[in-house]
């Protein structure tokens, strides 16, 4: 047996193991926090992921590669019926690499869902959202278009968000290519991926083009200086701290970036009517949980269609966690569900 699969085998035992075991191999009882109490096999890989070296002591090279090496054993098994095809987007002066994902049923009826994953603009790659990609495809029976966007410092913002913005125009511009109606186009994306998915419907609106069939938007960074409750409440969560963040935006930004733009936090923009229906996700053990609340809050208010959702027993990035934590799988499930929904048109 290969390393990665013996190492998942390991763990996959591990887990299986009851709850009160597990919780006493965690070093303690139940953990409860702001009404919340947290999965035990979660709260036994925070127990496990709190002995690594932080990530915010890390240049980025190192926190890409421990970040790919923590979540391998994590990810779930491929979906039957779901196949991959890599894309080349050739942007103006370098090239975006795709990866899109079709189920063996594909509705025809169904857009391109173009996908950004999470890593606070600064890790992250086409793998780290695999799984949940093939579960999105299977279940909503649509095509799904991962983004490998440009990553900070290396290229800050707003590189990666217009990477993301260019692929979403091309898909529109391609979507029967991939069995999509023409033009035919959702966005989506999970914590930094989140919120550009969340400033896409705004820059096209800003732009006088049309909006995306949907946006769904799980546990999102939609304010970069935020500091609501849950950024003290859960400011020593795993795998996301406050720290991290705090890391992730040094990285991201520059100094003359003004974290009051609507690009950096959309939950700042002034004027949110006019977006396209959204499905928005919030996990409990997190410090960006307020943020999904509060712009569900915001998009509803402002006459937008909204599904809201908070998982209170799980962690940020949550949608990487499949093949190890079960209530997760299930989540990414219903999530993909939602989507389904919002997609025939039965958000309310």
């Amino acid at each position: 047996m290969a390393g990665g699969g013996l190492q998942r085998a390991v763990l996959k035992s591990l887990l299986s193991l009851p709850p009160p075991i597990l919780r006493l191999l965690s070093g303690g009882g139940v953990v409860y926090r702001g009404g919340r109490t947290l999965d035990p096999r979660l709260q036994f890989l925070a127990a496990a992921g709190r002995n690594a070296p932080p990530m915010s002591g890390m240049t980025p090279e190192e926190a890409r590669r421990a970040s790919a090496e923590a979540l391998t054993p994590l990810a779930g098994r491929p979906e039957p019926g779901v196949r991959k095809e890599s894309v080349v987007l050739e942007a103006p002066g370098f090239p975006i690499n795709l990866r899109v994902y079709r189920p063996q049923d594909q509705d025809p009826a169904c857009p391109v869902i173009v996908w950004a994953h999470f890593g606070g603009g600064v890790i992250g790659d086409l793998e780290t959202s695999d799984a949940f990609c093939q579960i999105l495809a299977r279940v909503t029976r649509a095509p799904v278009l991962s983004v490998d966007y440009r990553l900070a410092p290396e290229r800050r913002f707003p590189a990666g968000l217009e990477d993301v913005l260019a692929a979403y125009r091309w898909s529109r511009e391609h979507a029967t290519r991939f069995g999509a109606p023409e033009g035919a186009v959702a966005i989506a994306g999970d914590s930094m991926g989140g919120g550009f998915a969340a400033v896409i419907p705004q820059e096209l609106k800003r732009a006088g083009e049309p909006q995306p069939a949907l946006q769904l938007l799980i546990y999102p960074w939609v304010d970069v200086a935020c500091e609501s409750a849950s950024m003290t409440t859960y400011a020593d969560a795993w795998p996301l701290n406050r720290a991290t963040l705090d890391w992730f935006r040094g990285h991201y930004m520059g100094p003359e970036d003004d974290p009051a733009d609507p690009r950096l936090s959309p939950l700042r923009a002034k004027d949110l009517s006019g977006l396209a229906p959204a499905v928005v996700v919030s996990a409990g053990f997190d410090p960006l949980l307020d943020q999904g609340e509060a712009y569900a809050l915001r998009l509803r208010e402002a006459g937008v269609p909204v599904v809201y959702r908070c998982y209170d027993h799980l962690t940020h990035a949550f949608t990487a966690f499949t093949g190890a934590v079960p209530a997760a799988d299930i989540a990414c499930r219903e999530i993909a569900g939602l989507v389904r929904e919002g997609l025939e048109g039965r958000i309310c």
